[in-house]
């Protein structure tokens, strides 16, 4: 439990209670309150003596633990639901992809509203690059209404240079309209223009 706590800065309120396990006694679980909620984590106990003398180690005595390695994650990133762990959501595993696995990671909750995909393709305008255009579509596009945008295509016709960019648009508050996301693309283009940008 002290491990656990030093993990968590101190700042983890824990208890341990007693419980009951088909092949312990006595037995224990070690409980973190998390969101208001005391969390199992850890069950353990005294191995009973039948299973070290079926072992033929009559005079050991047995100590078995086990972790809820998903629950200690859930505190430690703050992930508000245990069933995202056998989620194949790209949204909740990217979070996890890191290169330094000592930088701090806190989940960042998404929408599970609908999505909308769109592409958009133009020739560049002079010293415009792929990082330019994330930070152009950010400042352009109504806040939280960009999920994703990727580099989907590159062409140079050795005279000027064409990028292909998907971009996935989802509110957090509501499910977007075909017609929304039809709006906010065409938008984009418009300002895509207005930097010199040719729209294919």
């Amino acid at each position: 439990s002290s491990g656990i706590n030093a993990e968590y800065g101190g700042r983890c309120k824990y208890r341990w209670v007693d419980a009951s396990f088909p092949f312990t006694h006595p037995s224990w679980e070690l409980e973190i309150l998390y969101q208001d909620e005391w969390l199992e984590v850890l069950g353990c106990g005294i191995m009973q003596q039948d299973i070290l003398r079926n072992s033929a180690v009559p005079n050991k005595i047995g100590w078995a633990f086990g972790l809820g390695l998903e629950r200690l994650a859930m505190a430690m990133y703050n992930i508000p639901d245990i069933r995202l762990f056998w989620s194949e959501d790209e949204r909740f595993l990217k979070q996890f992809k890191v290169d330094n696995i000592h930088r701090p990671i806190k989940f960042e909750t998404y929408s599970n509203f609908t999505s909308r995909t769109r592409d958009i393709a133009f020739w560049l305008p002079p010293k415009f690059g792929e990082n330019d255009f994330y930070d152009f579509v950010r400042n352009k596009i109504p806040a939280d209404t960009v999920e994703d945008i990727k580099l989907i295509d590159n062409f140079d016709s050795g005279e000027k240079t064409s990028h292909c960019y998907r971009l996935t648009y989802r509110a957090w508050d509501r499910h977007l309209s075909v017609e929304e996301a039809n709006e906010i693309h065409d938008g984009l283009a418009t300002e895509v223009a207005k930097i010199g940008g040719q729209v294919r």
